[in-house]
């Protein structure tokens, strides 16, 4: 089972029909995915589930329905286990982006953590799980597929929101301070958190 995210609301891939209130079955490969975006954004629908029969390609035929951005982000742990997040668009978020150029996923990820807070020493623990969010850019809806890392750094130097990219705030959060700061951030970042 795949989750893509419209706003905070779930499309998920699954080979199993359910019924809840206020979710709707689609078959995937007949689905308009223009009309659930606008029906998901337009209505008090909480989500929908697009149904296929083999659970390994239901990803592989969603993706075909949108053109596809590819980005890397970090989930910066210190010493202390503070997680490093930066605030944009009046949410907590962590710091991602787009690939450029040849670079690796892993090269994308390291670059952009740097660029959107100035933490440097950055080191990949493992790798985290990947998220799906749909968006619209100049009147397209596309698909990011975002690979995320855990990352460690024992910087403790001054933080820096890379204001260029909307950003007007970073910190490290304790614990307590994550709990609150995830009350105002987005589902894909919730699961990774």
């Amino acid at each position: 089972m795949t989750t893509i995210f419209v706003n905070d609301k779930p499309i998920i891939l699954t080979s199993e029909v359910g019924f809840e209130t206020n979710f709707k079955n689609y078959l995937l490969d007949t689905v308009h995915i223009g009309k659930v975006i606008k029906e998901l954004n337009n209505t008090t629908l909480e989500g929908v589930r697009l149904i296929g029969k083999n659970e390994n390609k239901l990803l592989k035929k969603f993706l075909k329905k949108l053109p596809n951005i590819f980005a890397g982000g970090g989930k910066v742990l210190n010493s202390k286990g503070d997680i490093l997040f930066i605030y944009r668009n009046d949410k907590w978020d962590l710091p991602k982006g787009k690939v450029e150029g040849k670079e690796s996923i892993e090269e994308t990820s390291l670059r952009e953590v740097e660029e959107e807070t100035n933490v440097t020493g950055l080191k990949i623990v493992k790798p985290l799980e990947t998220t799906y969010h749909i968006f619209k850019r100049n009147g397209r809806h596309k698909i990011k597929i975002t690979y995320w890392f855990e990352m460690m750094s024992d910087y403790n130097g001054k933080l820096e929101p890379q204001e260029a990219e909307g950003i007007t705030k970073v910190e490290w959060l304790n614990p307590q301070q994550t709990v609150e700061a995830l009350e105002n951030s987005y589902a894909n970042i919730r699961l990774l958190v």
